[in-house]
C-alpha cells in the first residue's frame, strides 16, 4: 500500500509539473494549425453572395507569390496594400487592426516578393530590385483589374510599401484612382541620418550608456544592414517607432492570434525580412524620391505619425508640400508614431472610409 501511495503522488507531482507544457503545446498547435481566412456569413449563418475571403498563391512576376482577397462586396473600390520592410508582412495586423476596411473596400492583402509565404530559396538574387518590385505591382494591378472588372485600383503603401506605391502611381496613373501613403519615405539617406540623430539625442539625454555605446561603435549612416537594425532596435525602444504601448513583440503575438497566420508565418517572416534587405537595403536606403516624383495625376493622401523617427514624418511633411497633384491631403496621427494603422486604428480606419472612398467612388469600376 506504502509503494502505490508513493507511485501515486509521484504520479500527481509529474502531472502537476507537466501542466504548463501541455497547455503551451496545446495553444502551439492550435497556432501552427492550418491557416484559413473566414467567409462573410450573415445572421443566417450564410455565405454573402458577392462577398470573398481567399487566400491563394499566384504567379507574379514568374514566381509563386501569396495573396488574399477580403470583401463584403466584390463590387467595392478595390484597395491594395504594400506592406513595409523590405520583407515585413503585415497582412494579419491589417487583417486584426483595419477589418472594417472589408466593408466598404474589396481589400488585396500582396505578400511581395521575397517576404512571408511568398519568400523561397529559388528566388533569383538579382530580381530583388526595385524595379522587379514595380513589374510585379502591375502584375498584382492587373490581376485585379481583369478579376474583378475594376478599371483603377487604390494603392495604400506603409514605410517601404511607399517606395512602391509612389513609383507606380506617377508611372501608371491610368491604373490608379488614388494613392495614400503611410509612413512615407522621401528621402532615404536624409531620413536615417535623422534617425540616427535622433537615438543618439536620445540616449544622452536619457544617460542609456548600453545605447551610447552602440550608436558610436556603428557611427552615422549610409549604414550596412545589421547597423541599420541596431539603429532600429534603439529607435523603437525610444518611442521612434511607437508611440503608446505596442511593440514588434506585441503585434507579432497579434499576428499570431489571426485566423490567417501560424508559427510558420514566423519563421518565414525571419528568412524573408533578412533576405529582401539583404538584397534591396543598399539601394532603398540611397533612394530620395522626392527628387524624383513631385507631380502626380491621381489624389494623393499621406497619413504621418506625429512622432515617427523610423521614417522621420518631418521629411515626408517637406515631401508633401513639394507634390504637385490634383488634391492631395495630410493627415497627422498625433499619438502615432511609424505604425499609424496599429497605433490608432479607428481614426485610420475612419479616414480611408469617409476621406479616401468618396475620392473614388465612380472610378475604381468598368
Amino acid at each position: 500500500m506504502k509503494l502505490f501511495a508513493l507511485a501515486r503522488q509521484l504520479f500527481m507531482r509529474t502531472l502537476i509539473t507537466a501542466i504548463p507544457l501541455l497547455v503551451g503545446l496545446i495553444e502551439l498547435s492550435v497556432i501552427i494549425g492550418c491557416v484559413r481566412t473566414k467567409d462573410f456569413r450573415d445572421a443566417n449563418g450564410l455565405i454573402i453572395p458577392n462577398s470573398i475571403a481567399t487566400m491563394e498563391t499566384v504567379t507574379i512576376g514568374g514566381i509563386s507569390q501569396s495573396i488574399w482577397f477580403r470583401g463584403i462586396d466584390t463590387n467595392k473600390p478595390a484597395l491594395i496594400l504594400l506592406h513595409g520592410g523590405p520583407g515585413t508582412n503585415e497582412s494579419a495586423l491589417f487583417r486584426h487592426y483595419n477589418a472594417a476596411l472589408e466593408e466598404h473596400f474589396l481589400v488585396v492583402y500582396w505578400e511581395q516578393r521575397g517576404t512571408g509565404r511568398s519568400y523561397s530559396n529559388d528566388i533569383p538574387q538579382e530580381s530583388m530590385t526595385i524595379a522587379q518590385f514595380v513589374i510585379d505591382l502591375d502584375g498584382v494591378v492587373e490581376l485585379v483589374r481583369s478579376r474583378f472588372r475594376k478599371d483603377k485600383v487604390i494603392l495604400l503603401g506603409h514605410s517601404w510599401g511607399t517606395v512602391l506605391g509612389t513609383i507606380y502611381a506617377s508611372t501608371y496613373s491610368d491604373k490608379v484612382a488614388a494613392y495614400v501613403g503611410v509612413g512615407q519615405v522621401a528621402d532615404g539617406p536624409k531620413g536615417e541620418r535623422f534617425s540616427y540623430d535622433f537615438a543618439l539625442a536620445q540616449a544622452i539625454q536619457r544617460n542609456d550608456w548600453n545605447a551610447l555605446h552602440e550608436l558610436k561603435r556603428i557611427g552615422p549612416p549610409p549604414h550596412s544592414v545589421d547597423a541599420m537594425l541596431a539603429l532600429r532596435k534603439w529607435s523603437e525602444r525610444f518611442g521612434g517607432a511607437f508611440h503608446g504601448e505596442l511593440s514588434t513583440g506585441k503585434l507579432i503575438w497579434t499576428a499570431l492570434q489571426t485566423d490567417e497566420a501560424n508559427v510558420i508565418d514566423l519563421i518565414k517572416f525571419g528568412q524573408g525580412n533578412r533576405f529582401s534587405l539583404t538584397h534591396l537595403w543598399p539601394e532603398f536606403s540611397s533612394l530620395r524620391l522626392k527628387h524624383q516624383y513631385r507631380s502626380f495625376d491621381v489624389p494623393i493622401l499621406f497619413m504621418l505619425g506625429r512622432h515617427d523617427q523610423i521614417i522621420p514624418s518631418v521629411l515626408a511633411e517637406e515631401y508633401f508640400h513639394e507634390i504637385q497633384a490634383p488634391c492631395k491631403q495630410l493627415v497627422w496621427f498625433e499619438q502615432s508614431a511609424h505604425n499609424p494603422p496599429f497605433e490608432e486604428p479607428d481614426k485610420f480606419n475612419e479616414i480611408m472610409i469617409q476621406q479616401v472612398l468618396p475620392l473614388v467612388v465612380g472610378l475604381s469600376d468598368k
